[in-house]
């Protein structure tokens, strides 16, 4: 006897779309995703797509019309509800556009919670587009089957960030002339948290001496060599996730 395939296939589209999302009722894309579904993914009438809209969580819906400039969708029933995120911020100084977007990327990856790109002395970049950011974060969640997106904060210079940072909320600073090892800072402390990275070239020593003077900062260091931005900020977030994130079975 053949075995009735799985419904819906794991090989079914996924998209992040405007919520939030219910039973019954009907979504309707144009542009890119239209052309994503019809033209690429060639979806048709009862073929099957997966919705996430970041609120509700994961929904079944099925193509009900694909014409050449849209596609409608009839939403079927919920799937999952949307994941819990580990209360962890990624704050990485701007660095070359196309780092940049593999940090983006990476992170969302991960499973942070929220992106906020720093401006200090040694970017060099000064602005982020948040189109191109959104749509590199949003495809990243649709690949890896995320429900939850990540925050994503305009840039902000350093000074801004040290002033306005959260007092309860831990802010381990990657600074590459030493500090506590990462992992044992990591493990002192199991409330909200973040990690700063800075640009190609590092802090200057009058933003180093500001970072360490913040009551919330703890100096740390990701090993014996000197990482690229982009490596230090997805290598510390990577040791978060396994110590304190939801890749910690205990982690509550």
């Amino acid at each position: 006897m053949v075995a009735t395939p799985a419904w819906p296939p794991k090989s079914a589209p996924r998209l992040f779309v405007p919520g939030p999302l219910a039973e019954g009722t009907s979504v309707s894309l144009e542009g890119g995703q239209a052309h994503y579904l019809g033209k690429v993914m060639r979806a048709g009438p009862g073929d099957a797509v997966i919705l996430c809209d970041d609120k509700t969580g994961e929904w079944l819906a099925e193509v009900s019309a694909a014409a050449k400039r849209d596609v409608t969708l009839s939403v079927v029933r919920r799937l999952r509800g949307r994941e819990a995120v580990p209360d962890f911020w990624l704050c990485a100084a701007l660095i070359k556009k196309d780092r940049f977007d593999l940090v983006l990327e990476k992170a969302t990856e991960l499973g942070v919670a929220a992106v906020r790109p720093v401006l200090t002395r040694r970017c060099v970049a000064d602005k982020l587009n948040p189109e191109r950011a959104r749509a590199i974060v949003t495809e990243a969640a649709e690949q890896c089957a995320r429900t939850a997106l990540p925050g994503l904060a305009e840039p902000v210079k350093l000074d801004a960030l040290l002033r306005d940072w959260p007092e309860e909320r831990r802010l381990y600073f990657a600074d590459e002339e030493g500090g506590a090892p990462a992992s044992e800072a990591f493990a002192a402390h199991d409330g909200p948290a973040a990690l700063l990275v800075g640009p190609e070239g590092g802090f200057d020593d009058a933003e180093r001496a500001a970072i360490r003077a913040h009551p919330a900062a703890v100096a740390i260091t990701l090993g014996p060599r000197i990482l690229r931005a982009e490596t230090a900020a997805i290598a510390g977030t990577v040791l978060w996730m396994g110590m304190r994130g939801d890749w910690n079975a205990a982690a509550t």
